[in-house]
C-alpha cells in the first residue's frame, strides 16, 4: 500500500509570537468512491521537477544538524522505531527547514513531537474529521509550507517543514511501528538512511529481543562498502544489538569531502528459533501472538498458468525484464509440477491447449515460446483470467492434477484493460464467479500505470496477494523474488484454532497456503481464566498427510521476562494484534460491495486505530503546544496511483475513544475469523494422558536393551536383554502378512563401564510396506517418509500426522505413537539425559501391546511372542543372590536356568520406572527366542526379517 504522510508546518513571527496555518495535501475519503466507475482511474500523478529532487533528511540552505539518530527495538518481530534529530538555524535569516523521513509502506505512524525554541508539540491520534475540526479552530493567517513528494519501491515518506528566525533550535522526533514479515526465511528491517550532510552525532541502534531465541543476524553490505566494518552485531542467545555511529571523518565521500556518503538502506535480516512445527505462542500484557512457520515438510505439487500482457505498452525493457525473469522461473518447475502460459494483448493466446508437466522438453518448448513474443495491440485481462481459470477446472474435472496439488494463475499486466470487458467491478466479479475454492490468483502489477488497486481487490479476494514491480533495471529480479515467494507450498486449509471461552477478537485464523519461508501469523486477546496456560490447536493439510499440532505457553512468563530486558518493546503484543487486526479490516474494506457495509468497517478502524494511536488512511494526528493554542496536522491521504485504503492481508475488540463520538463502536469479527474456536475433538490432539492409550499389558524393550515379554495365557513376564554392537539392527517385528516391520538400530554409550559397553535403542523405524509409508523416531525427530515426500518433526510440540492408513501421534518430549490400520501399535518413549553426562546418551524405549492384530506369518524378537509358546517354571529355589530366586524353565523344547528379578517399565514414571517382576533368561535369549540373536540382525531399518 502507497500512501503519503504529511506534517505541514508554517511558521511565522507576527509580533514575536507564533502562529501556524496548515494546507492538507489529499483527498477526503468518501465511503462511495471505491465502488464508483474507474472514470478516475486514469488520473495518474506526474512527478515534477521538485520531486526528482535528492531525498535529504533535513533540508534548509544555512542549518546546523547536531545530531540525527535512529532507534529500532524489535520484539517478538514487532517494531517501534524512533528517528531524532537536532538542528539549529545558523543563518542569518528566517528560513523553512524540513525533517523528512522515509518509512516502511507497511509502518504506521504512531507519534510526531517537535520541540521549537522550547514550544512542545505532542501528537494524538484521533479520527480525520475531528482532528481536522480541532486544527480548523486554531487556524491563523500566514503562507503554509510547501511539500515534495516521493516515490520509492518500499518506502513512503514523511515530510515536515517549519519556518524559523535564525538562531532558533528545532527537535524532531518520530516514531511509527511495523510487523516484521517473513518472506525467504528471514524477517528483514530497513531504515532509510539519508543525512544530506555531514552530522557531528549519527547514530543508529536496532536492539532484537525474540523469547525463543535468535539464529542468525545479518547486516546486508546496503550503504557501501566503505561502512562494512564501522557495522557492529553483538548478539546472545535471545538478543542482539546492532550498531552504526560513524564519525564525521568516516561519513565522508572522500578524505576532504564535505559530503555525506551515507545514502542508501541500512538492512537487518535475521531468523529465530524453532523447536518444532508446531510454531510459538505467546502471551503479553493480555493479548496473546501465534506465529507458525513449519520447516522440513516437502512441497506440494504446483498447477500454475501464467496469464502474461503482451500489450504494446508492454514493449521494451517491460517485456524484456519479463521474459528474463519467465527463464528463471520455468528452470523451477520441477516434473510434479503442472504449467502453462496465456498470453494476451486485444487477443488471448494459450501456449498449450492443456497443462502439462514439468518436463526439461516442456520447459526448453515454454522458453522458446516466451521469446518469440512480440508485444503489440489492446489489454484484453477479462478474456485471459476467464481462459485461465477454464483450464484449471478441466484439468480438475478430469482427474489430470494431484488432488492434494496446489492450483495458481499468475497474472502479469502493466496497464488497465482497453478490450472486451473494461469495467474493473465487472471483471472482479466475473472472476468470482468463476474461481473455485481450491485456486488462487495472484497479482503483479508492473509500474503505475496499472490500477493496483484493482489488482489487489481482486488477487485478495481469490486467495492471493499481489505485488507492484517497479519498472526499471532489475525488474526481472523483482519477479523473480516474488515467484520465490509463493514456489514451494508447503501445507493447505491451516486453521489455528482455541480453546471454547480461553480467547476472543482473533485475526485471521483461516489461511488458504502455506509457503516455505513465510510465515502465518494470529492474534488476539486472552480471557481471564483460573489457568495460567494458554493452549492452540493448528491443523493442516500437506502432501498426502493431514497434522494437528499443538502448542502451549504460560500466560505470565514472557510478561516477566520482558520487564528484565531494557530495550524490549513491552507493549508488543497489544499493538501487533491491533496492527493485524487493522491490516485485514483495510482489505476486508476495499472488498465491501456497499458504500453501507463500507463505513461500517470504517467505524471499526477507527476505533483501534485511535485507541492504539496509528495514523491509517482513516485518522490523523494532531500536533498540539502544551497549552493547545497551537495545532498542527499529520494527515495520511489517498494515494491517487494506488487508490483509497487498501491493505493486504498480514500474515494474519477494542472501543473507540471517547472524543470520536459518544456512542462507542466495539470491534466485530469479520467474515474471516472464525468466532468460535472449539479444540479439535478428543481424537485429535491429545496431552500426556496418552500413555494410557496402551494396555497394561505389553511387550517392552527399554533401557540397554531389557527385552520384557508379557505371556497372557502364563499372566508371566519374561525378560533377556541383548548384548550387541552399536550400529547393529535388530527386527522387533517383521510381518509380512500385514506389510509391517518394526526394527530398531542400537547406539552405544559414551565410554564403558567394567570393561562393557552399554547399547541402547537409538532409532526405531517402523515401516508400513503396502502405502510405502516409513516412520523413523530418534532422540532428535520423527521423520515420515512415503517414497516421494519427506516430512519431519520434533519433540518439542505435540502433534498428530495422518496419511492413508498411518498415524503419528507425538506428545511433546514424551513419546510417540504409530497405529496402523487401528489395530497395530508400537509406541516409542523417549529418555533424555543430562547432556554432560560423561557415560549416557538419550535413547528410546519400545511398548507394542500384546494384543496387536498381525497375520500368522509375523516374527521377530517380540513379534513370534503372538503366538504364545509353552511355558513351565519349576523347582524355585534360593539363588546366589537371596533377593534373586531360581527356577527351571520349559521352553520350545529347551530347559533354561531362570532368575527372578525385575526390569523397569517407564511409561508412568519416565525417570524412575515401575518394576516388573519377571523371570530372567540369560545369554542374550538364548533358548526363548527362535535361533540365535545374530539372526536377527538386519542391513537397514525397512528391512523384513528372512525366514529363520
Amino acid at each position: 500500500m502507497r500512501r503519503l504522510l504529511l506534517l505541514l508546518l508554517g511558521l511565522l513571527l507576527l509580533q514575536q509570537n507564533c502562529c501556524f496555518e496548515f494546507v492538507i495535501d489529499g483527498e477526503w475519503d468518501d465511503e462511495t468512491s471505491d465502488l464508483q466507475d474507474h472514470r478516475e482511474r486514469h488520473k495518474r500523478a506526474i512527478l515534477t521537477s521538485e520531486e526528482q529532487e535528492d531525498f535529504e533528511a533535513i533540508r534548509g540552505d544555512d542549518i546546523t544538524v547536531k545530531s540525527y539518530k535512529v532507534e529500532s527495538r524489535i520484539t517478538s518481530r514487532f517494531a517501534h522505531t524512533t528517528v531524532r534529530s537536532s538542528v539549529v538555524n545558523s543563518g542569518s535569516k528566517a528560513q523553512s527547514i524540513g525533517f523528512n523521513v522515509q518509512i516502511p509502506k507497511r509502518a504506521f505512524i504512531t507519534n510526531f513531537t517537535m520541540n521549537v525554541n522550547g514550544i512542545t508539540f505532542v501528537g494524538s491520534v484521533k479520527e480525520k474529521t475531528v482532528a481536522r475540526n480541532l486544527y480548523a479552530q486554531a487556524r491563523a493567517r500566514g503562507k503554509a509550507a510547501g511539500i515534495v513528494r516521493a516515490n520509492s519501491q518500499d518506502m513512503e515518506t514523511f515530510k515536515t517543514e517549519v519556518h524559523v528566525p535564525p538562531g532558533s533550535s528545532i527537535e524532531f522526533e518520530l516514531h511509527y511501528q511495523e510487523m516484521m514479515l517473513r518472506k525467504l526465511g528471514f524477517y528483514e528491517h530497513s531504515l532509510y538512511l539519508q543525512p544530506g550532510r555531514l552530522v557531528p552525532q549519527f547514530q543508529v541502534d536496532v536492539y532484537i529481543f525474540e523469547p525463543r531465541g535468535i539464529t542468525v543476524v545479518e547486516t546486508p553490505n546496503t550503504l557501501g562498502a566503505q561502512f562494512t566494518e564501522l557495522i557492529r552485531v553483538t548478539s546472545s542467545k535471545d538478543k542482539a544489538h546492532i550498531v552504526f555511529k560513524p564519525n564525521l571523518q568516516q561519513q565522508r565521500k572522500c578524505e576532504n569531502c564535505t559530503g555525506s556518503a551515507i545514502d542508501g538502506v541500512f538492512t537487518v535480516r535475521y531468523d529465530v528459533k524453532r523447536d518444532s512445527n508446531a510454531g510459538e505462542l505467546q502471551v503479553s500484557d493480555g493479548h496473546f501472538v501465534q506465529f507458525f512457520a513449519p520447516y522440513n515438510l516437502s512441497p506440494l505439487p504446483k498447477n500454475i498458468v501464467f496469464v502474461i500482457d503482451v500489450s504494446g505498452s508492454m514493449w521494451g525493457v517491460k517485456m524484456k525484464q519479463t521474459v528474463e525473469a519467465m527463464q528463471a522461473i520455468l528452470d523451477d518447475l520441477n516434473i510434479d509440477d503442472h504449467f502453462n502460459i496465456i498470453d494476451f494483448n486485444h487477443n488471448v493466446r494459450c501456449w498449450s491447449e492443456e497443462l502439462v508437466p514439468g518436463s526439461s522438453i516442456q520447459i526448453a518448448d515454454a522458453k522458446r515460446y516466451i521469446q518469440s513474443i512480440k508485444p503489440n495491440g489492446g489489454t484484453n485481462i477479462n478474456e485471459a483470467l476467464m481462459r485461465a481459470v477454464q483450464m484449471l477446472v478441466r484439468a480438475s474435472n478430469q482427474g489430470l492434477i494431484d488432488s492434494r496439488s496446489v492450483s495458481m494463475i499468475i497474472l502479469v499486466s502493466d496497464g488497465d484493460p482497453t478490450v472486451g470487458e473494461i469495467k474493473l467491478s465487472t471483471i472482479q466479479k466475473n472472476v468470482k464467479r468463476v474461481m473455485r475454492e481450491e485456486f488462487s490468483l495472484f497479482s503483479l502489477g508492473i509500474g503505475f500505470d496499472v490500477d493496483y488497486d484493482f489488482l489487489e481487490r481482486i488477487a485478495n479476494e481469490n486467495r492471493g496477494m499481489a505485488q507492484r514491480i517497479y519498472a526499471n533495471h532489475d525488474a526481472a529480479e523483482q519477479l523473480r523474488m516474488f515467484y520465490s515467494q509463493v514456489s514451494s507450498p508447503l501445507l493447505r486449509r491451516i486453521t489455528v484454532q482455541f480453546p471454547e471461552d480461553s480467547v476472543s477478537n482473533i485475526t485471521q485464523n483461516r489461511f488458504d497456503k502455506y509457503f516455505a519461508g513465510s510465515e502465518l501469523v494470529v492474534a488476539g486477546k486472552v480471557l481471564p481464566s483460573d489457568t495460567n496456560t494458554l493452549t492452540s490447536f493448528t491443523t493442516a493439510s500437506a502432501a498426502s498427510l493431514d497434522i494437528t499440532l499443538e502448542s502451549e505457553t504460560d500466560t505470565s512468563e514472557l510478561d516477566m521476562e520482558l520487564a528484565k530486558h531494557q530495550h524490549s518493546f513491552t507493549g508488543f503484543a497489544r499493538q501487533m494484534w491491533a496492527y493485524i487486526t487493522i491490516k485485514q479490516l483495510i482489505s476486508e474494506r476495499s472488498l465491501a460491495q456497499t458504500a453501507a457495509k463500507k463505513r461500517k468497517i470504517t467505524q471499526r478502524i477507527l476505533a483501534l486505530a485511535v485507541e492504539h494511536q496509528f495514523v491509517t488512511p482513516f485518522t490523523a494526528m494532531l500536533v498540539e503546544s502544551e497549552d493547545a493554542r497551537e495545532r498542527l496536522l499529520a494527515d495520511s491521504p489517498r494515494d491517487p496511483k494506488h487508490g483509497c485504503c487498501s491493505g493486504g492481508v498480514v500474515g494474519g475488540g477494542g472501543s473507540a475513544s471517547a472524543s470520536l463520538s459518544p456512542v462507542r463502536v466495539v470491534y466485530q469479527p469479520p467474515p474471516w475469523v472464525q468466532v468460535t474456536t472449539p479444540a479439535p475433538p478428543s481424537h485429535a490432539v491429545k496431552g500426556p494422558q496418552d500413555q494410557l492409550i496402551l494396555p497394561p499389558q505389553v511387550n517392552l524393550v527399554d533401557n540397554d536393551p531389557h527385552f520384557i515379554v508379557h505371556l497372557p495365557s502364563s499372566n508371566m513376564d519374561v525378560c533377556f536383554n541383548i548384548d550387541s554392537k552399536p550400529g547393529h539392527i535388530l527386527n522387533l517385528v517383521s510381518d509380512t502378512g500385514t506389510g509391517v516391520v518394526v526394527n530398531g538400530q542400537l547406539v552405544g554409550a559414551k565410554q564403558m563401564q567394567k570393561n562393557k559397553l552399554k547399547t541402547y535403542f537409538g532409532t526405531i523405524s517402523v515401516y508400513y510396506q503396502p502405502d510405502g509409508i516409513s516412520v523413523t523416531v530418534n532422540a532428535d525427530s520423527i521423520i515420515m517418509t512415503d517414497g516421494r515426500s519427506n516430512h519431519s518433526f520434533t519433540w518439542g510440540a505435540t502433534a498428530e500426522i495422518t496419511q492413508d492408513g498411518v498415524r503419528i501421534s507425538i506428545t511433546k518430549n514424551s513419546h510417540v505413537s504409530v497405529t496402523i490400520n487401528n489395530n497395530i501399535q508400537v509406541m516409542v518413549l523417549l529418555h533424555r539425559v543430562w547432556k554432560k553426562n560423561p557415560v549416557s546418551v538419550d535413547f528410546l524405549g519400545i511398548y507394542i501391546p500384546t494384543d496387536n492384530q498381525y497375520s500368522p506369518l509375523v516374527h521377530g524378537l517380540i513379534g513370534q511372542f503372538s503366538r504364545e509358546p509353552e511355558v513351565s517354571v519349576y523347582d524355585i529355589h534360593q539363588g546366589p543372590d537371596p533377593l534373586k530366586k531360581e527356577a527351571t524353565m520349559e521352553v520350545k523344547g529347551n530347559k533354561l536356568l531362570v532368575t527372578r528379578g525385575w526390569q523397569k517399565d517407564y511409561r508412568r514414571d519416565t525417570k524412575h520406572g515401575t518394576n516388573v517382576y519377571c523371570w530372567f533368561i540369560h545369554n542374550s535369549g538364548k533358548g526363548f527366542i527362535d535361533g540365535h540373536y545374530t539372526d536377527y540382525i538386519l542391513p537397514d531399518l525397512n528391512s523384513f526379517l528372512p525366514t529363520l
